[in-house]
């Protein structure tokens, strides 16, 4: 295996596990103001800021208390990929980021702002102030969410590229069904996959609450993700490569759905989150084994290859004895947290927000 294709098999994992994290911290917020009770959404002002419990805002807080002890951890994986991107595929970033310039702001944007709103929420000491917050938190979940699905969907579909090499995305491209169905579904998706990190982490009624509502998001996963599917049946969709490669991994995107919606069902909790992150994840091995050897294709017909894009064998080498000690590093981070913080929320470490 060269180099090059193996800094690509790791500026996948980085991503996909980017999506698997951050995803699950992205559904959260979306769905955070829609899992507290009836008693919570028709609060008034005025009401006691410690109130929890009965009346829905424990709940509420509950939530983001699931996501709490990794929220900010989980962007490491987005900041590595970031690295990567620029390091060993420097062709590739200057490519692309500049034509996809207003989906990465909009997607910076999004984190900045929810992740500040997650944090000052619990300095709100009013119900209104605190509706005001939550908004502002599913903002910074859903925007993010989208915009992800946006630029899959445009990679998926091939991108415009100018005689210079340059990509140049115009609101024509971003509005197209495809492309708008890829950010539907991947929202969509996000949002379940919260659902299912929720229905894991939490005490028993509000784990109810959020299975039937993944049940419910993962049916609407299925619906638009199938759209997705017709389009590119019909030669509207996505330009693949390797379509032997691209149909396996759409069966396995469905069969995760499936077994994702049947273990929510059924109460199987470990097995849905486990079902949700393997969906979660796929759209990136999707689009890089679908299109290998090409690792950007335009709408022409030919592409960036994995070759044109990386960077010379020497500065590969460097970077791969730095990433030999960083890597391991990231992922005994990640299984430490995890492992510190294991349990229900509010069996095994207090609340957060």
């Amino acid at each position: 295996m060269s180099l090059e294709t193996l800094w690509l098999l790791l500026l996948g994992l980085l991503l996909a596990g980017y999506f698997v994290l951050g995803g699950y911290d992205q559904g959260v917020q979306m769905l955070h103001p829609f899992l507290g009770s009836r008693d919570a959404r028709d609060a008034r002002d005025g009401q006691d800021a410690g109130v929890q419990g009965r009346n829905g805002l424990g709940d509420r807080n509950a939530a983001l208390d699931a996501i709490a002890p990794f929220f900010l951890g989980n962007e490491v994986w987005l900041v590595a990929f970031t690295g990567v991107l620029f390091g060993a595929f420097p062709y590739l970033e200057g490519t692309l980021l500049s034509g996809l310039y207003p989906l990465i702001v909009a997607i910076l944007v999004g984190l900045v702002l929810g992740n500040a709103a997650v944090q000052l929420r619990g300095r709100a000491r009013t119900a209104r102030g605190r509706r005001r917050w939550d908004a502002l938190i599913v903002f910074g979940g859903a925007l993010p969410a989208l915009c992800w699905g946006l630029v899959l969907g445009l990679l998926l579909h091939g991108v415009p590229r100018r005689a210079d090499g340059y990509v140049r995305i115009g609101t024509d491209d971003v509005l197209t069904p495809f492309v708008l169905a890829c950010g539907v579904t991947t929202a969509l998706l996000f949002a379940a996959h919260g659902a299912a990190f929720v229905a894991l982490r939490s005490e028993p009624e509000l784990a109810s609450r959020a299975r039937k509502m993944g049940t419910a998001l993962l049916r609407a996963v299925g619906a638009a993700g199938s759209l997705a599917l017709l389009l590119t049946l019909f030669g509207a969709g996505a330009s693949m490569t390797n379509r032997a490669a691209s149909a396996v991994l759409a069966a396995l995107f469905a069969t995760a759905l499936v077994v994702a919606w049947w273990c929510l069902v059924r109460g199987h909790r470990v097995r849905a989150f486990a079902a949700t992150c393997s969906a979660t994840l796929l759209p990136v091995p999707l689009l890089g084994a679908g299109q290998y050897p090409y690792v950007l294709v335009d709408t022409a017909g030919g592409g960036l290859t994995v070759q044109q894009a990386a960077s010379d064998g020497a500065t590969l080498t460097i970077l791969t004895a730095f990433g030999v000690v960083v890597i391991p590093v990231i992922l005994a981070y990640q299984l430490w947290s995890w492992w510190l913080f294991r349990g229900r929320t509010g069996r095994r470490h207090p609340r957060y927000f």
